[in-house]
C-alpha cells in the first residue's frame, strides 16, 4: 500500500469485515426465547438453528476459496458481505422454522466466503505486517461477537419494540454498510493478483493431509472450542430465561 492514509483505511476495513463475521451469527442467542414463543421452536430446532452456521463454515469454505481464486479477494469479500447481510435480513420474513433455517444458510454461506477471504487479503495488503493485520481483523471478530450478544437485549430490542424480526434487520445494516465501504474504498488488487494469492496454494493442496498428527490435534482443539462456544450461546439464554 503506497500511503499511510491507505494503510489506515485498509486496517479499518479489515476490522469492520472481521466484526461482520460474527455480528449476524451472535444476534440469534439473545432472541431465542422470542423464537420459542413466536415460531414454537423446540429445543431441537434451536440446536439446528445454532448448528447451521458452524456447519456452513466448514462446508462452504472450499467453494469460498474457489470463488476468491476465480474473481479475486475483494470481490469475493463483497459477495460474502452481501450474502451475509441479505440472509440475516431475510430471517425477519420467516413465518416458520424452515424459512428461518433457509435464510440462516444464506447468511452463513456469506460468512463462509468472507472467512477464507481475510488471510489472503491480509497477505496482499500487508505483506510485511501479516501478524499485526491479522490481529486487527481477529480483534474485530471478537468485538463483533461481544456487540451482538451484549447490546441486543438492553439496546436493540427496546428500540424495535422487542421484535426479533427487526433485531435481525438491525444487525444486518452494519454488514451491508461494510460491503458498500469495501466496494468504494478497498485498495484494488485485480482479479489476477487475488488469484495469484490463493490459487497456487489450492493447486498444491486443497485437502488436508490426514496422515499428519498436527491436523488431528488442531481439529480436536478447534472443534472442541467451537462446540462449547456455540452450544453455550444456543442454550444459555433458555436457561437464564427459565430462571
Amino acid at each position: 500500500l503506497p500511503s499511510a492514509q491507505q494503510r489506515m483505511l485498509a486496517l479499518a476495513l479489515l476490522w469492520l469485515a472481521g466484526a461482520c463475521l460474527r455480528l449476524t451469527v451472535l444476534a440469534v442467542p439473545p432472541v431465542i426465547p422470542l423464537l420459542h414463543a413466536d415460531l414454537h421452536l423446540s429445543e431441537t430446532g434451536v440446536g439446528w438453528l445454532s448448528s447451521l452456521p458452524p456447519m456452513l463454515f466448514a462446508i462452504a469454505a472450499v467453494p469460498g476459496a474457489v470463488l476468491i481464486a476465480r474473481f479475486g479477494i475483494v470481490p469475493a469479500l463483497i459477495i460474502g458481505l452481501l450474502l451475509n447481510a441479505v440472509g440475516s435480513a431475510a430471517r425477519a420474513a420467516s413465518s416458520d422454522p424452515a424459512l428461518l433455517y433457509a435464510a440462516t444458510i444464506v447468511m452463513a454461506a456469506g460468512v463462509s466466503i468472507m472467512q477464507p477471504s481475510m488471510p489472503p487479503l491480509v497477505r496482499a495488503w500487508f505483506p510485511q505486517r501479516i501478524g499485526f493485520a491479522t490481529a486487527v481483523y481477529t480483534t474485530g471478530l471478537l468485538i463483533g461477537e461481544i456487540l451482538a450478544a451484549a447490546l441486543t437485549i438492553p439496546v436493540v430490542l427496546p428500540l424495535v419494540g422487542d421484535s426479533w424480526r427487526l433485531n435481525f434487520v438491525v444487525w444486518s445494516i452494519p454488514v451491508l454498510l461494510t460491503a458498500v465501504l469495501v466496494a468504494l474504498f478497498a485498495p484494488r488488487l485485480g482479479r489476477t493478483a487475488g488469484a495469484k494469492t490463493v490459487a497456487p496454494v489450492m493447486r498444491r493442496r486443497w485437502w488436508p493431509d490426514f496422515r499428519q498428527p498436527l491436523i488431528w490435534k488442531l481439529g480436536l482443539i478447534l472443534g472442541s472450542v467451537n462446540a462449547t462456544y456455540f452450544v453455550t450461546n444456543a442454550f444459555l439464554p433458555d436457561y437464564m430465561n427459565a430462571d
